[in-house]
């Protein structure tokens, strides 16, 4: 490939934090490729979230090099407003960010995980395979939809100035 490529390509770790386990998904902003990294079964108010800010390190530390970027899901009610979840979020990727120095966005999640028992369902997995795999479908379903919208800017997106945190 040439150098030019490689310096213009962005990656972004997608986020789904839930109360018991949190997804990943990895991606880039060139080709538009996405797939699912896992997920740590790190309950989010663990060690008051340090055990859980750990793991998204690690990930990371994995998946990205200095100068790529995070998207967090943001849980937003059905009728458009944040709610408690929401704020936790928030509050997360504000740590994370003052943590490791990476710019974070966010992105609407509102019906990744439906969406991620429909993508696995008729599959022939058992509960449990589908339990594992629902939170890395639901942040590369997160993921796929940020780099929709950043592609398409008349696409609804949920990322914007105010969302952002840690710009330069």
């Amino acid at each position: 490939m040439a150098d030019g490529y490689l310096e213009t390509l962005l990656r972004y770790l997608a986020i789904d934090l839930g109360d018991r386990r949190t997804g990943f998904a990895v991606g880039d902003d060139v080709t538009g490729l996405v797939q699912p990294a896992g997920a740590t079964e790190t309950p989010i108010e663990h060690a008051g979230g340090m055990s859980l800010e750990r793991e998204i390190e690690r990930a990371i530390e994995e998946y990205l090099n200095r100068g790529d970027e995070l998207v967090f899901g943001l849980p937003i009610n059905m009728d458009g407003s944040e709610g408690v979840r929401a704020k936790r979020v928030r509050a997360m990727a504000d740590r994370v960010a003052s943590r490791t120095g990476r710019r974070v966005h966010f992105q609407d999640e509102r019906l990744t995980t439906a969406d991620a028992d429909w993508q696995m369902a008729r599959t022939g997995m058992t509960h449990g395979q589908k339990k594992t795999r629902r939170d890395a479908i639901a942040a590369a379903t997160i993921l796929r939809d940020f780099l929709t919208a950043l592609h398409n800017p008349a696409e609804p997106f949920s990322d914007d100035d105010e969302g952002d945190t840690n710009d330069d």
